[in-house]
This record gives C-alpha cells, structure tokens and sequence, in this order.
C-alpha cells in the first residue's frame, strides 16, 4: 500500500499518546489507507506494540468502501479490532458520508452508544469522552 504522503517528505509517524490514563495509538493522516482486514491488522498490531487501548484514526486513512456499508468493509474492520481488543476512534468529519446514507448514519449513532467503535469530529472531542468514561475502557 501506498502511502498519502507527498513525494519527498517523509510519513509522519503514529504515536501513542495518554488522554488522562488512557492509552491511544494517534495514526497519523499520511499513513497507509485503512481498506480492508490486513491493513487494520497493520495498526493493531503497532498499537498492540505501544500498549494501546485505542487507536485513533484520521477518516482521511479509511477508503470510501468503509463508509458504504453494503461493501462489508466497516464490519470486517471493526470486528478485527474487536478480536484483538483494540476500540477504534473514527477521528473526522464523516458528514458527506452520513448525510448521504441512512444505514450509515444509523451505524454512527449505535456505534457512538458502544464502547468498541466511536466517531468523533476531532481529536478534543476523544479526549473529553474517554474523560467522561472514567478511565481506560475495558
């Protein structure tokens, strides 16, 4: 895969970061398209690495097949974050997506209501929630 990065300037790297006692691996928006099993495997297995509990994601990494439901890419992203535990932050505006699609916006507004899959307008907007949760989630 290739990166988003512009030619001659290097990727910036993900970090993990503590937002109050919680561990989050922030990808960088320049990283690898996130599109499909083996990419997400590729950023769990970095946050694994760093101890992370979740990896925050710019939307500018998903492909545009993650915000079309029907393709089953979302799903099978999510559920390999889920086997191994990491929660997954939708970190961006996703309103062309959600205003275009009904099942997505539904998706969204259950997700929001979880504790493996968040969608957050920015990277403020995780750190307030993970705030509001008390802690580390389990």
């Amino acid at each position: 895969m290739t990166s988003r990065h512009t030619k001659g300037t290097p990727p910036v790297p993900d970090v993990l970061q503590h937002f109050d006692s919680t561990p989050v691996l922030m990808c960088a928006p320049d990283g690898p398209p996130l599109g499909d099993e083996r990419a997400a495997t590729d950023v769990i297995g970095d946050g694994m690495y760093h101890g992370a509990a979740w990896a925050a994601v710019p939307v500018a990494r998903f492909t545009d097949d993650f915000f079309r439901l029907r393709t089953r890419v979302a799903g099978d992203i999510v559920q390999k974050f889920a086997n191994y535990r990491l929660k997954l932050a939708v970190v961006g505006d996703i309103t062309s997506y959600t205003e275009a699609s009904t099942a997505l916006r539904d998706f969204v507004r259950e997700s929001n209501r979880g504790t493996q899959l968040w969608f957050v307008p920015d990277t403020e907007a995780l750190r307030v929630r993970l705030a509001s949760v008390g802690g580390p989630p389990t």
